[in-house]
C-alpha cells in the first residue's frame, strides 16, 4: 500500500512500469512458459543489456522471483509471482484490441479459444455486479481519494531505448505502445476518457509542455485514436475525440487500474470510482468471453496456432 498523498498514485506507477514495450513482452512471453534468458533472446529481438535490466526491474517490483537452479556457472529462472501472473487481464485485453484494430500488425496475433465454450473469442469488458459488457459512456467515473491529473501521470521506469530497438519492440504491440509507450500519450488518453477535449484544457490539468503535447496529439490521430474536430464558430481551434477504435480501448485501461489497485492502493483510498448507469451500482470490471458470456481466467485461455 502507498504512503497516504504520496507521489504518483496505483494508476500513474501501473502505466509507469507497463508502459514499456519490453516490459510487457516479457510478462507476455513469460505467462506463456518463457523462464530463461535464451527463451526470452530467442523470442524477442532484444540486446543482452536491456532483457537483463528489463528482469531485474520485474524482479524489484515483485513480478517475477528470480530462482537460482545452478550455481557454478550460475544460472536462474524468473518465474511469475502471484503478482505477475495477475497481468494476464491487461494482456488479453490489449491482444483482443491488436487484433480487432491494427490488421497489418507486424507480429502473429492468433486468435484466442475459450477452453470452457470451446469457442474462438474475443474479451469482454463486463460489469462484475450485473454481467452486461459495458464501454466508457456506460460508466460514470469521478476522482477518488488518491485520484487527481497530477498523481495519475505515469512516471518513467525505465531509461530510453535506441531508436533502432524501439521500433523494433512497438513493432509488437504498436498501437498499444502509442498509448502505454509514453507516459504523456497515456495520460491525454485517460484524461480524454474523463471528457476533456481542448488543447489548453489538456495542457492545464496535465501540465504538459505544449510542443510536447502538440506532438501526443499529433501521434495519437496519426494512429487514429484520437480524431480532430473543428470548432463551429471557432474554425482555427479544435477538439479532440476519441474514435470508436480509442473508445475500444477502454477495456485495457480498466483492467490495468484493476490491477494497480490490488497491488499499489494508496492509502488514502482508490483513484477512481465509477457507477455503472444501467445497474446503478458501484462498478468492478471482469474479463468475460463474448461467446458464453462466462468470467475469463488465464488458465482457460488457449492460443490457437498462427495460420501459415
Amino acid at each position: 500500500m502507498l504512503p497516504e498523498g504520496e507521489g504518483a498514485n496505483a494508476l500513474g506507477i501501473a502505466f509507469g512500469l507497463l508502459g514499456d514495450e519490453w516490459t510487457l513482452l516479457l510478462l507476455r512471453h513469460s505467462v506463456l512458459g518463457a523462464k530463461r534468458y535464451s527463451d526470452f533472446s530467442a523470442a524477442l529481438p532484444i540486446s543482452y543489456a536491456v532483457l537483463t535490466a528489463r528482469l531485474d526491474l520485474l524482479v524489484r517490483e515483485q513480478l517475477m522471483e528470480k530462482v537460482v537452479y545452478q550455481q557454478h556457472p550460475v544460472r536462474a529462472e524468473y518465474v511469475l509471482t502471484e503478482k505477475g501472473r495477475g497481468v494476464w487481464p491487461i494482456l488479453a485485453a490489449i491482444w483482443g484490441w491488436e487484433r480487432r484494430w491494427v490488421p497489418e500488425h507486424t507480429y502473429d496475433t492468433p486468435p484466442m479459444r475459450h477452453r470452457v465454450c470451446g469457442a474462438e473469442f474475443t474479451p469482454r469488458y463486463s460489469c462484475r455486479a450485473c454481467g452486461e459488457a459495458v464501454t466508457a459512456h456506460d460508466l460514470v467515473a469521478t476522482w477518488g481519494p488518491s485520484g487527481g491529473w497530477q498523481r495519475s501521470t505515469p512516471e518513467s521506469r525505465t531509461r530510453r531505448r535506441s531508436q533502432s530497438r524501439e521500433r523494433a519492440a512497438k513493432a509488437f504491440y504498436p498501437d498499444t505502445m502509442a498509448v502505454f509507450g509514453n507516459r504523456w500519450s497515456s495520460a491525454v488518453v485517460g484524461a480524454a476518457f474523463m471528457g476533456v477535449s481542448r488543447f489548453t484544457d489538456f495542457q492545464s490539468l496535465l501540465g504538459a509542455p505544449p510542443s510536447l503535447l502538440a506532438d501526443r496529439l499529433a501521434s495519437l490521430c496519426e494512429r487514429e485514436i484520437l480524431h480532430q474536430v473543428k470548432l463551429a464558430d471557432r474554425p482555427d481551434w479544435a477538439e479532440y475525440k476519441l474514435t470508436p477504435k480509442g473508445i475500444d480501448f477502454f477495456p485495457v485501461i480498466g483492467v490495468t487500474l484493476e490491477w494497480a489497485e490490488s497491488w499499489y492502493r494508496a492509502e488514502e483510498g482508490p483513484v477512481l470510482r465509477w457507477k455503472h448507469r444501467a445497474c446503478r451500482q458501484e462498478f468492478h470490471g471482469v474479463l468475460t468471453c463474448d461467446q458464453c458470456t462466462q468470467p475469463l481466467t488465464g488458465h482457460e485461455i488457449q492460443l490457437e496456432p498462427a495460420a501459415d
